[in-house]
């Protein structure tokens, strides 16, 4: 991308400073305009934006290495809608709320969501990548709820007073937004738990910034004691390409089990094909697909909900074409349930 591309200038290096990661360069060149990225795109600006009210109250982010997969010229590519503020986040509708999944019920301190037996949630950090427009935490308090390093104590305190809790997840935000040093102390600081046996990572950086899975966080994240299990979150075959599968590799050769996670997005892979194709490409990446989530019901999301009925139409025909470690469990999360809900079986998952 010429336009965003990171110019080269001179400088004098200091003996005590490293230089910038390169991932942290491509994050600063992200686009932050929509206007910028619908005219790499080839793009007129869209009537849907609703003069820029939706980027004000949810802000606007894509790297540029996932508007790189984007169809030019195409308004409807599957990718786009993913990531473009338009003015139907702005229409108030019944049954949508801030905190659609409980989130803040489950505060137990701050960083730190205990919601299911047995695992424990750090919101590691609030940064994202990119801002998917169906975030269900598009409205969550980060700055008093978050993992600060002031607050890592008494976060860690509460997993190590509980025997229950075999599993901690790190969340977000994006928790490899972290730099290595503060991840790999988290990291210990985790390990240094007996009860706790594995390290679960929810992310989105493989796919939208796969620089970030440098050799130096794969030796990390592989050389803890805990079992590194990572859910990567790809809703479409073509936010998939070669550098994705790279950092997957990279992933899968230090010992990180790889699973993905999807929401089920009106317009974007509310087809057998697409779902299909999905678990397919993953799978040549070694990710099992995991979950597909119904809608959480955030403010600002309703457009992308798909009806129940035609959720199930759709996994009944997965579950016919395709075999059954490629389908991932049809689930929708509930405030206040103990588990996530089966849509397609109506029982419980762990």
């Amino acid at each position: 991308m010429e336009s965003h591309a990171i110019t080269n200038v001179k400088r004098k290096k200091s003996p005590a400073s490293a230089p910038q990661p390169h991932w942290k360069d491509e994050m600063a060149s992200s686009f932050s305009c929509v206007g910028d990225l619908l005219d790499y795109l080839g793009l007129p600006v869209d009537p849907r934006l609703g003069n820029g009210e939706p980027s004000r109250r949810f802000p606007f982010r894509v790297t540029a290495a996932f508007a790189g997969r984007m169809k030019k010229g195409d308004p409807d590519d599957p990718l786009l809608l993913q990531v473009l503020p338009v003015d139907q986040e702005l229409l108030e509708r019944p049954g949508y709320f801030a905190d659609p999944v409980g989130d803040l019920l489950s505060v137990a301190v701050p960083g730190l969501l205990h919601k299911y037996h047995g695992r424990a949630l750090l919101i590691a950090t609030g940064a994202c990548a990119i801002n998917c427009r169906y975030c269900f935490r598009r409205e969550f308090p980060y700055a008093g709820s978050q993992l600060t390093r002031s607050r890592q104590s008494e976060a860690l305190a509460h997993i190590a007073d509980d025997a229950s809790i075999a599993e901690v997840i790190l969340s977000g935000g994006d928790p490899l937004l972290l730099d290595d040093r503060r991840l790999a102390d988290l990291l210990d600081g985790i390990a240094a738990i007996p009860q706790v046996r594995r390290l679960r990572i929810h992310t989105r950086l493989p796919i939208v910034l796969p620089s970030r899975i440098t050799s130096d966080l794969a030796r990390i994240l592989g050389g803890t004691r805990l079992k590194p299990v990572l859910v990567v979150h790809a809703n479409h075959a073509n936010e998939l390409d070669a550098k994705v599968g790279k950092a997957l590799q990279a992933l899968h050769n230090a010992g990180v089990a790889l699973l993905n996670q999807s929401v089920l997005l009106k317009g974007v892979n509310d087809t057998e094909d697409a779902l299909a194709e999905l678990s397919e490409t993953l799978c040549d990446h070694g990710v099992l697909p995991y979950y597909l989530h119904l809608l959480d019901k955030a403010c600002g999301t309703g457009h992308f909900d798909v009806q129940e009925i035609s959720a199930l139409a759709l996994y009944e025909g997965l579950q016919r074409r395709l075999p059954g470690y490629l389908v991932p469990r049809l689930v929708r999360e509930t405030a206040g349930a103990p588990y996530k809900v089966n849509a397609f079986q109506g029982n419980y998952l762990p």
